[in-house]
């Protein structure tokens, strides 16, 4: 029998806005510490290797915090550990906000990519156990919206702070800290994830120790260690084109196309108010039965966005071309449809240990060919982008096998938020 939409209760929303924000955080720590860098570095004696410095620190704390808080948010609890990273966060801003010298840029740098990193994973896991089934693509493609929107609010607030220096360093990270103390008050309204204490009492008394240790082992065996590998390489390869381009945006703008700084902002942003509606209606899709051809749409412009400058050369029109031709391909093929497949592989208990270390292998990735990278532009932007072209196609290849790995159908345990369909069948089950 065909379902029906879920009707998704106004709580439902509430939890995955919630916890969703993890994902405007992570944008608004990244995007604020590029631009607030260059505004303190007057004022704060900042060198260039100085900033290059800060930078890499805030990309491997990502990483590290990802992989230690999707593991800890499987062993004791989604709810503790994203209450946890969310006060670290604000700290960290906190910190960065007063900063006086650059030591408080690196605690702060530390602290804040390292409880963003963190937040990820658990928080997502979170959304994808309280969804029903139906609606578990839909409410966690919601983050991937609040994504792009901490993108577009930091870029606002940088364009009208730009001409402030440390003045306007401090604005972009006080930004940071108010809105992570308001997502901390509004997590302590969220329950534990009702799947994960379900399954953490079927694990027994011991799941926190030995078991624990087990599942983990558990991830490194057929089929799960086939998602994993699967996945890492997918989101790794995506990401490094995504994060090339974005990288290194003004910069080939400028020093190759001829350009301005303020052509480059223009067209980003233009990309971005491209991009929210994009990630909406992606979150409309990704439930129903054309999701792969609406991912084949996304894949091809992906590869596109690159190629063309590769076989046009690179000019404003054709950066342009990319910058939307990209943005329909990241809403339709990239971290969305990610998030989506990483939380339909994993049983409970091992969701967000995966997701965390596919999110911190790809940022380690991603900043060690930042390192080649400009070798690559001197042998030629040309070359860089066709080098990106092939690497999307090779990753978005993968999508038709990693859309078909075997599915964890979530459970919703006896008092949490239900929903009516049409669907009548047996009970989802749960791989733990």
């Amino acid at each position: 029998m065909n379902a029906l939409k879920p009707q998704i209760p106004r709580a439902l929303w509430f939890r995955s806005g919630v916890a969703g924000m993890a994902s405007y955080l992570d944008a608004a720590a990244i995007v604020s510490t590029g631009t607030a860098l260059v505004l303190y570095k007057d004022q704060l004696g900042l060198g260039s290797g100085e900033i290059g410095s800060l930078s890499s620190a805030l990309t491997l704390s990502i990483a590290a915090g990802a992989l230690l808080g999707g593991r800890l948010g499987d062993r004791y609890g989604r709810r503790r550990v994203f209450m946890a990273t969310v006060t670290l966060l604000a700290l960290g801003a906190v910190l960065l906000a007063l900063a006086t010298d650059s030591a408080f840029l690196y605690v702060g740098v530390v602290l804040a990519g390292f409880a963003a990193g963190a937040d990820l994973p658990v928080s997502i896991s979170l959304i994808g156990e309280e969804a029903p089934e139906g609606a578990r693509g839909k409410l966690v493609a919601l983050s991937q919206v609040l994504w792009y929107v901490g993108i577009f609010a930091t870029q606002l607030i940088g364009l009208a702070v730009g001409g402030m220096g440390a003045t306007g360093a401090r604005v972009l990270y006080a930004h940071v800290a108010v809105v992570a103390v308001l997502v901390l008050v509004f997590r302590f309204r969220l329950p534990e994830s009702r799947q994960w204490l379900d399954q953490q009492r079927k694990a027994g008394p011991g799941a926190g120790g030995a078991a624990g240790r087990s599942s983990v082992r558990q991830l490194l065996t057929k089929p799960r260690l086939t998602a994993l590998a699967g996945l890492a390489l997918f989101y790794s390869l995506t990401n490094l084109a995504a994060n090339t381009k974005g990288q290194f945006g003004a910069y080939l703008y400028v020093e190759v196309a001829g350009s301005t700084v303020r052509v480059a902002s223009a067209v980003g942003l233009v990309t971005l108010v491209v991009s929210i509606p994009l990630a909406m209606l992606f979150m409309q899709i990704v439930d129903g039965r054309n999701r792969m051809r609406w991912y084949t749409v996304g894949a091809v412009s992906f590869v596109l966005s690159c190629a063309v400058p590769a076989v046009f050369g690179v000019h404003v029109w054709t950066l342009a071309t990319a910058n939307i031709t990209g943005a329909l391909g990241t809403a339709l093929a990239f971290e969305g449809i990610f998030k989506v497949w990483s939380q339909e592989a994993f049983p409970t208990l091992l969701r967000a240990t995966a997701q965390g270390s596919i999110i911190a292998f790809a940022r380690v990735v991603a900043a060690a060919v930042a390192l080649w990278t400009p070798m690559l532009l001197d042998a030629g932007p040309r070359v860089m982008f066709a080098a990106l072209a092939v690497v999307v196609a090779v990753a978005t290849c993968l999508g038709a096998f990693l859309n078909r790995l075997p599915k964890i159908r979530p459970e919703v345990p006896s008092g949490s938020v239900t929903v009516v369909t049409a669907q009548v069948g047996a009970a989802p089950v749960d791989g733990s």
